[in-house]
């Protein structure tokens, strides 16, 4: 890294000179984003949520259910047209604010729900790589009376 502090009690940070603590916070997490995304990953994640959105128009659904399907879920359904003989746990946007899985036994429906929770498990771990890596290479740098935790 190329930090070194300074005099009076400002930090410098690739070139930022005299920045407080937290300005030296923030420079560091700028600094962790931009070394987290862009890679193939993150593409599969931004695919997977985008595809899981239900941006089709469907027929007329019953009350309580998610407006639409997902280009994911629908052209799944017709590739993966198998039914299972079990019924399949998925989440949907509804199922989200009720906090009750609805179940399919549509293998392709299965997958097509699917995605989406895929590509924001992905986007969550990326948030909470960047959070860490962001806090350690803080705490590394600062002042021990600047320091989080």
């Amino acid at each position: 890294m190329d930090t070194v502090e300074q005099l009076n009690g400002t930090y410098f940070y690739k070139g930022v000179c005299n920045i407080s603590s937290g300005e030296l916070f923030f420079w560091i997490f700028l600094d962790k984003i931009n070394d987290q995304f862009g890679g193939i990953k993150d593409v599969v994640a931004m695919s997977c949520i985008i595809l899981g959105l239900p941006l089709l128009k469907t027929r007329g659904k019953p009350y309580g259910t998610t407006a639409g399907t997902s280009i994911a879920s629908k052209y799944l359904r017709q590739l993966l047209n198998v039914e299972m003989p079990i019924r399949l746990p998925t989440i949907t946007e509804a199922s989200i604010a009720t906090l009750k899985p609805k179940y399919v036994t549509n293998l392709g429906a299965f997958i097509g729900r699917g995605l989406p929770v895929v590509g924001w498990a992905i986007v969550a771990s990326d948030v909470s790589q960047i959070v860490y890596k962001t806090v350690r290479d803080y705490n590394t740098i600062a002042h021990e009376k600047d320091r989080i935790w």
